[in-house]
């Protein structure tokens, strides 16, 4: 299994990606795991907040390059984000580690992120010949502005928990190993909301849901060209290799 599931609070999902000798590598089977763990939680009434980690110190390196060479027309990835964003329930994620890919434009679509101080964000999808997915090239640019967003999916450098929170992508970076202590706290707070006040209000903060979805669809169709480009390719096998 790459999905651990486990209710550790009342009203509280803990959904925890288990690929520890991949860092938690996102690949196919990964991606609907966490898909449908996520829709499950969604649709369980007695589930009020779902929160998102990774085992063993670590979130996701992103996807599995060897999907990208053996998989390049998957549309997981794109279905997960797309559950993200179609998600009534809060999301809560805790960070550690690496965030890498879809690993840190996946928390565009969480409500609440937290990570420790020495995790490493990256957005490498131009260095891999490919391009921004996850409705990034929109949302991205709102929340952190224009020139800090061209700078992390442009360049596709590592980056720090520091600069994660000044772009948006996380709440707050916390002290290293204390990121799922820091979501479970916040998520029992939002538990014990008034239920349907906390679904309205997220309704209403993400309002523009419908162009987040179309981005994502309209990224998603480049994406999967570079995948068979010849540059994505080369810069993929020589990662592997």
């Amino acid at each position: 299994m790459s999905l651990i599931t486990d209710t550790v609070y009342p009203g509280i999902r803990l959904l925890t990606i288990d690929r520890p000798a991949k860092r938690n590598a996102f690949d196919i089977e990964t991606y609907v795991a966490l898909a449908e763990g996520i829709v499950e939680a969604d649709r369980d009434h007695e589930v009020r907040v779902i929160v998102i980690t990774g085992s063993g110190g670590v979130f996701t390196a992103g996807n599995d390059l060897v999907d990208f060479r053996d998989q390049p027309d998957s549309m997981a990835a794109f279905d997960l984000l797309r559950t993200l964003v179609a998600t009534e329930k809060p999301i809560v994620a805790a960070v550690e580690g690496f965030a890498v890919g879809i690993g840190a434009s996946m928390l565009l679509h969480c409500d609440l992120a937290f990570a420790g101080n020495s995790t490493v964000f990256s957005l490498p999808f131009v260095t891999l010949g490919l391009t921004p997915e996850g409705a990034t090239t929109l949302v991205l640019p709102r929340i952190a502005g224009v020139k800090l967003a061209t700078e992390l999916l442009m360049l596709g450098k590592k980056f720090t928990s520091k600069r994660a929170e000044e772009a948006g992508l996380i709440n707050r970076a916390v002290a290293d190993g204390t990121a799922l202590a820091a979501a479970l706290e916040t998520a029992t707070s939002l538990q014990e909301l008034p239920t349907e006040s906390v679904r309205i209000t997220k309704r209403l903060l993400h309002r523009d849901r419908l162009e987040v979805l179309q981005v994502i669809d309209e990224e998603a169709e480049f994406f999967r060209k570079r995948c068979h480009s010849t540059e994505a390719k080369a810069a993929i096998a020589h990662f592997l290799n």
